[in-house]
C-alpha cells in the first residue's frame, strides 16, 4: 500500500454533525470547507472517511 495516497476534501459545514463525527473530520486534519488534506491510503483512515462520507469528497492520488 505504499506510495498511495488519498486527496480529501471538506465539502460541507461541520455544523448539524454529532460530536464524534466532528472530532473525525478534524483528527483528518480538516477546519475549513474546502480545505484539502493528504492521507496515506490506509486501513484507519478509509475507515475514518467511512464514517463521514456524506460531508467529504476524496480522489485517488498515485
Amino acid at each position: 500500500m505504499s506510495g498511495k495516497t488519498l486527496k480529501v476534501t471538506l465539502t460541507r459545514s461541520l455544523i448539524g454533525l454529532s460530536p464524534r463525527q466532528e472530532a473525525t473530520v478534524r483528527a483528518l486534519g480538516l477546519r475549513k470547507i474546502r480545505q484539502t488534506v493528504m492521507h496515506a491510503d490506509t486501513p484507519t483512515v478509509r475507515g475514518m472517511i467511512a464514517k463521514v462520507p456524506h460531508v467529504l469528497e476524496v480522489s485517488h492520488e498515485a
